[in-house]
């Protein structure tokens, strides 16, 4: 019989990883392309193959 776990308990973690994944999909997607938080381009390098490997364009 499978342990059912209410909602309550869940929404915050899952809330947690929403936001933590969209996070990071701004840093792949965006960040030193048209948008910019950072100066120059240590966050590009450090995420340029994950673009390549999600289909985002960068060159």
């Amino acid at each position: 019989m499978p342990v059912r776990i209410p909602i309550r308990e869940i929404l915050p973690y899952a809330v947690f990883v929403g936001v933590l994944s969209l996070l990071v999909m701004y840093f792949v997607s965006t960040e030193q392309s048209a948008v910019a938080l950072f100066d120059g381009a240590v966050v590009h390098e450090l995420v340029h193959d994950a673009r390549h490997l999600l289909g985002f364009p960068c060159h």
